[in-house]
């Protein structure tokens, strides 16, 4: 009965320290709020596995659902998440969303920003402009006559989410968000990325975005680098890789 007694006793204080050293995280960092946004062709539903890592470690989590009708429409929906936050924030960007981030991240509260796979513009530069700089991994992106974009469902696994099991892909291809074609052309007004400090991955399988692009975007931006391997969805294929990037934004922060 004392060797059970003492096994419970040994598990409950590996589970409280487990618990300790998660919240420690959050304790520790400067900012412990942080707010996803996702890129074009996906939904917020996408973060789940970042977000319960960040949870887990003490970070209150927030994420933008956009409309993807227009960069400023998604911005004022990144805007009013900011809204709500009740301290500093991390803002985070998926592809498309780094667009968003570049600008909503001049909201004062935002104290760094972490770009996954995602575009890092300059001011005047739009996602077609830094899109085009580079040879294209793949021409898939189809267009609707009222002026949507969205990507062949039929290439959607191998361009965007290569590494995903094939029915969680199948799915994405199917509840895909289209995007509005002036979303690609905005120009971003002012980059965030100068004035504070700024993280981002780059995906080496990636055949939504040249990784060659998300590098030379990146050094232009004197942004903190890791390289994963894997496809454009990396946030979903690597959570964990994806949530240690975004807590070393949260401690370096200022």
């Amino acid at each position: 009965m004392s060797k059970i007694l003492s096994s419970f006793a040994g598990a409950a204080l590996l589970t409280s320290a487990a618990l300790f050293s998660g919240a420690a995280i959050a304790a520790d960092a400067k900012v412990s709020n942080v707010v996803l946004v996702h890129g074009a062709f996906a939904d917020g539903s996408g973060w789940k596995a970042v977000a319960d890592r960040l949870t887990k470690d003490g970070f209150k989590v927030s994420i933008v659902q956009e409309p993807e009708t227009s960069l400023q429409d998604d911005i004022q929906a990144t805007q009013r998440i900011l809204d709500q936050q009740d301290g500093p924030v991390v803002l985070v960007g998926h592809s498309y969303g780094g667009l968003v981030i570049t600008d909503a991240g001049n909201d004062p509260k935002v104290k760094s920003l972490v770009y996954v796979a995602a575009f890092m513009p300059e001011a005047g530069d739009s996602l077609l402009s830094l899109a085009k700089s580079m040879p294209l991994p793949s021409e898939d992106i189809k267009a609707t006559k009222d002026g949507y974009l969205y990507l062949d469902p039929a290439k959607f696994a191998a361009d965007f989410a290569a590494d995903l099991p094939k029915a969680t892909a199948v799915f994405m291809a199917a509840s895909q968000v289209f995007a509005a074609q002036k979303a690609f052309s905005a120009q971003t007004t002012k980059a965030a990325w100068h004035d504070k400090p700024s993280f981002a991955i780059v995906s080496t399988m990636d055949k939504a975005i040249n990784p060659d692009l998300e590098r030379w975007m990146y050094k232009r931006g004197g942004a903190s680098v890791t390289e994963i391997k894997s496809s454009h969805a990396v946030y979903m294929s690597n959570p964990q890789a994806v949530a240690g990037v975004i807590e070393k934004a949260a401690m370096a922060a200022r």
